[in-house]
């Protein structure tokens, strides 16, 4: 059994250099944050500034 790290922010891949983010995973949206709209630049991925979910562009050069 692989123990999970509570304090590893989230990763989700996307299509989209353009993503938005609530906080919202599997709760309810009004735990969340206000929505931000955030663009993945060359790097390949961009982290939200208030819940630090990375959002990691699918054949970009953070996607390994």
């Amino acid at each position: 059994m692989v123990a999970i790290d509570p304090y590893t922010p989230e990763t989700v891949y996307t299509d989209s250099p353009r993503v938005a983010c609530d906080g919202a995973a599997e709760i309810s949206p009004a735990l969340g944050h206000p929505r931000v709209y955030m663009q993945i630049d060359e790097k390949g991925y961009v982290d939200c500034g208030y819940c630090d979910k990375r959002f990691i562009l699918k054949g970009g050069p953070a996607d390994a």
